[in-house]
């Protein structure tokens, strides 16, 4: 059965009951219960499922946090899938990996999940809870969480001076990156001052700093500058970006990766 038939019918399965259990839908598709989650976590960026402890449901309105992320995921929902794959080739085993919010960083955290042995050092609280420890105790679970802490935005992340205060005092191999906006005069921007303390602090507490942003975010100019092109190492962007703006982009930042849209 291919992938999109598979989410499907796992989609279909889900609305008929309102809420499904993992097992219960591994036995009805005929699949693996991890077959059905990485497949859940396909539909929840997608906003059409919400995850919840043991399996998913029909998504529920208002309720906030991931599933404020997922809804924005929807939007250019391909882009971002394709962002989020490509970016975690950059992801090993036994790496301590700093994410920031957004509805970009929170796809490459559903990506993420799968790799043993990360550290992940956070301050969104949709993020941490992809990495919710396993449905069953006797599966294996090395990932550790670190939440910073810090003042809570609308969009349930944790920012100001306890945020980068707790960021000081951590060192990641490699930090990811969402921004509200990539200009050339302005740099990587968001609307949220606080917000764009933690993040500089974040980018300072990696070794290397990857940029997640899809073409829609190119030329957008946000409230305040987190930093310039050129303090981050790489930028990961979708195959929407014009040949211009591609163009223009890997003149000024010293890397850039364009995700190619594909069928997982």
């Amino acid at each position: 059965m291919l992938a999109a038939e598979r989410r499907s019918r796992l989609l279909a399965e889900v609305r008929r009951q309102g809420a499904a259990a993992v097992p219960d839908l591994a036995v009805t598709l005929g699949v693996s219960e991890m077959t059905v989650r990485r497949d859940l976590d396909v539909l929840a960026a997608d906003g059409r499922v919400d995850k919840v402890r043991g399996g998913a449901r029909s998504p529920q309105p208002g309720i906030g946090g991931s599933r404020d992320l997922a809804t924005q995921a929807r939007r250019n929902g391909d882009g971002k899938r394709a962002i989020a794959r490509r970016a975690a080739e950059l992801v090993e085993a036994g790496m301590s990996v700093g994410l920031g919010g957004g509805s970009t960083t929170w796809a490459l955290a559903c990506e993420l999940r799968g790799i043993d042995d990360l550290t992940i050092v956070t301050n969104s609280l949709p993020v941490a809870d992809v990495f919710a420890r396993p449905d069953r105790a006797d599966e294996p679970y090395t990932q550790t969480v670190v939440l910073t802490g810090g003042v809570r935005t609308p969009a349930d992340a944790l920012v100001g001076p306890v945020a980068v205060a707790s960021l000081e005092h951590l060192h990641c191999d490699i930090v990811f990156l969402g921004v509200r906006g990539i200009d050339l005069t302005a740099g990587l921007t968001t609307s949220n001052l606080l917000e764009a303390e933690t993040n500089r602090a974040l980018v300072a507490a990696g070794a290397r700093a990857v940029v997640l942003a899809d073409h829609t975010k190119w030329g957008a100019v946000g409230l305040t500058t987190i930093v310039d092109l050129n303090e981050v190492d790489l930028v990961v962007t979708d195959a929407g970006l014009s040949p211009e703006a591609e163009e223009t982009l890997r003149a000024h930042v010293a890397e850039l990766w364009v995700a190619a849209d594909g069928d997982d």
